[in-house]
């Protein structure tokens, strides 16, 4: 694909090449063509010829006017260059060897600065950078001898050099001149000739009009076209007669070279393929021997699973023709039993056997449970005689062996139970048997039941008293575990507080102890009246109490709520915290302190307040004149700031401790840490505007 491109590209060169040829015999032409998307190693070829004097490639994608391995000598021969509507961002350096240049357009393109060298194109007439991007111009534009014409609008230029005033052969100059600052905008308004007058009294010279010096630059553009008539020697055609022969044989061993290439890059490419086949197909044999190889494990495992479900199936029929046996040799017993029963009649020696009975009846309990005991040992070493056999290969299947091995051991268990169920129907009937045939020692054993679940009942409080000790140990090991956990808390919270109240203390020598404290005051102050007048109509025990709990930062709302005593008496802790008290000590602290002021108030009647008693506000008074706060001044502070987070509502919250006013009451509430400091929130306090 890719040598095939480059061949199309070749063609699409060597028809440019063919139609450039034509176009340099024709005595008479210049080029005049727009060819889209043309190469730059093209151009360099094709600029070569003597009587190529005009490259137009305008409205393309060109980025650069050649690349860096071709030399702008190449085109020295170049009058007219057309680059417009392209995307340059720079002009080559070595611009100024293009000495023959007389028109150079460069409008809508992109850019930013002219090179230096500009300067050396002494037969350039029009100068075309509309549209760009150009901040200034170099100080070279004035050794443009020749320049005649100059367009410099659609960029963003506000001052024209000086040196502008050596050109005294520029006719028209185009320009924005409401962007300009150096000449003013009004000289720019009135056209080229007050320009350059403008710069020939900058720079101290003497103005003259552009017609005095256009004559050589018009003398020497007709000497040089009668120079590169079509009327030159014959010699010409043939140099590039032979030039164009070279660079065909050079393609065609460059094309030879491309066809090796490409039958190189084919016998690569068939080689991988087969490799790849090779791969494949050992891949499949490989994959066929391990199926193989998993479906022999797989029905051996299978045989020995039927095998072991076979030996499980005998141990159980034998299990159960034991039980059998020993449920025979009961009723049997039982039968005897009965009929001694009805044979004795002294209730002493009914008793005795009765209690030998069942101490045999126990005995033969223990054996069969011992037996089943002994049974499931011995499955289990079977079992596990078993897999310890088996090999590491069939750990997977192993797996479902031992969830079948507990299915049938649970399955055991079950006729165990089973099994009891039966002995207890037995014993009941038994019990029913000797009910009915033993009425004179129906009392006595009546006695005895009630002994033995007085016992039973006795063993079932030790169990509990056990398992309620255990319970209550496991509660004081957690609760060790977490007043450990509290004690480190309170140990770093000291901390913490030990480390503030030093950069208070640092604070302090920077005469800014009091700061705070003043806000908060100032805070305070700002309150509404009507909380104001709420906070002084509360009951003054009910002040007092908060003072003493240090719990003085909820007055605000306990006055907005308009709690009392009475009302606080019928709440709950967790009233107390839809209000508002989130500490749950504290809750029930005031709660009680409150249930003791009523107590004692309706032992004491003197002691409860009047109903007309007005509290007097708990806020310190104003300092007076004399004594000024430390903070700054109240000029500085910013009467309302926006709040951090939403960067929409006032900041209506002060963080404690670190005392910052930076967010509203809505996004508060996600918050751990103070945005500004990043400092954990202690407690977060709501500021009230005062109307």
């Amino acid at each position: 694909m890719q040598s095939s491109a480059e061949e199309g590209e070749l063609e699409l060169h060597l028809q440019r090449l063919a139609y450039c040829m034509s176009a340099c015999l024709n005595p008479q032409g210049t080029l005049r063509r727009c060819l889209p998307s043309v190469d730059t190693s093209f151009l360099s070829a094709s600029y070569a010829f003597g009587l190529q004097q005009v490259l137009i490639v305008h409205t393309n994608h060109l980025t650069s006017l050649l690349p860096k391995s071709c030399s702008l000598l190449s085109l020295a021969t170049i009058k007219v260059l057309d680059l417009h509507d392209n995307q340059l961002t720079a002009l080559p350096d070595d611009l100024g060897q293009l000495t023959a240049l007389q028109v150079l357009n460069v409008e809508r393109n992109q850019l930013m600065q002219l090179p230096r060298s500009i300067g050396n194109l002494t037969q350039l007439q029009t100068l075309n950078v509309k549209d760009n991007k150009l901040k200034e111009l170099p100080d070279t534009l004035g050794e443009l001898r020749s320049l005649r014409t100059l367009n410099i609008s659609g960029n963003e230029i506000q001052r024209l050099p000086q040196m502008l005033a050596h050109v005294r052969t520029l006719e028209m100059l185009s320009l924005d001149a409401s962007a300009m600052v150096y000449p003013p905008r009004e000289v720019c308004g009135a056209g080229t000739a007050a320009i350059l007058q403008f710069l020939c009294k900058e720079s101290g010279l003497e103005y003259y009009p552009p017609s005095q010096y256009l004559l050589p630059v018009l003398e020497r553009d007709g000497t040089e076209n009668s120079r590169d008539s079509p009327d030159g020697p014959t010699d010409r055609f043939s140099r590039e007669e032979l030039e164009w022969q070279n660079r065909f044989s050079d393609y065609e061993k460059r094309k030879e070279q491309k066809m090796l290439e490409k039958l190189e890059f084919e016998r690569r490419l068939e080689l991988g393929q087969r490799e790849h086949a090779q791969l494949l197909q050992q891949s499949s044999s490989q994959k066929d021997e391990i199926l193989q190889t998993v479906k022999e494990e797989q029905s051996r495992l299978e045989q020995g699973l039927s095998e072991h479900q076979r030996h499980l199936d005998a141990e159980r029929q034998r299990l159960q023709e034991q039980l059998k046996q020993t449920e025979q040799n009961i009723s049997s017993r039982i039968q005897k039993l009965l009929q001694e029963n009805q044979r004795q009649k002294k209730s002493s020696e009914i008793l005795k056997s009765l209690e030998n009975e069942r101490i045999r009846m126990e005995q033969l309990m223990s054996i069969t449970q011992e037996e089943t005991e002994n049974l499931r040992r011995r499955e289990v070493a079977s079992a596990m005689q078993q897999m310890l056999t088996e090999s590491c290969k069939n750990r997977l299947i192993q797996m479902a062996y031992e969830s079948q091995r507990q299915n049938l051991v649970q399955q055991a268990c079950s006729s165990m139970a089973e099994m009891d169920e039966r002995f207890q129907q037995i014993l009941s009937w038994q019990q029913m048997d000797q009910n009915k045939a033993i009425s004179q020692i129906l009392q006595e054993s009546a006695m005895q039941k009630a002994a033995f679940e007085a016992l039973q009942v006795k063993k079932d409080l030790m169990h509990r008293q056990i398992r309620s000790q255990e319970m209550i140990s496991e509660q004081r090991w957690a609760l060790s575990s977490l007043l450990q956990q509290l004690l480190k808390e309170k140990q770093q919270r000291e901390e913490e507080l030990r480390e503030i109240l030093t950069e208070l203390e640092a604070k302090s020598e920077t005469r800014q102890e009091n700061y705070w404290l003043i806000q908060y005051q100032r805070l305070l102050n700002q309150k509404p009246s009507s909380l104001k007048l709420q906070e002084e109509g509360m009951e003054r025990q009910l002040v007092a109490l908060l003072e003493e709990l240090s719990a003085e930062h909820y007055l605000p709302i306990f006055a907005h709520h308009r709690l009392s005593l009475d009302l606080l008496s019928q709440m709950s802790p967790g009233d107390l915290a839809k209000v508002g008290v989130s500490e749950a000590g504290l809750q029930h602290e005031i709660l009680r302190r409150v249930q003791e002021l009523l107590d004692a108030a309706r032992i004491q009647p003197e002691l409860k307040p009047p109903t007309g008693e007005v509290l007097t506000p708990t806020a310190p008074q104003e300092p007076p004149e004399s004594v000024r706060p430390s903070a700054p001044p109240a000029e500085l502070e910013v009467q309302a700031s926006e709040c951090v987070v939403c960067l929409e509502r006032e900041a209506q919250m002060i963080f404690l401790n670190c005392g910052h006013v930076c967010c509203c009451q809505q996004c508060c509430q996600p918050l751990r840490t103070c945005p500004l400091c990043r400092q954990d929130i202690v407690q977060r306090l709501r500021i009230y505007h005062s109307s």
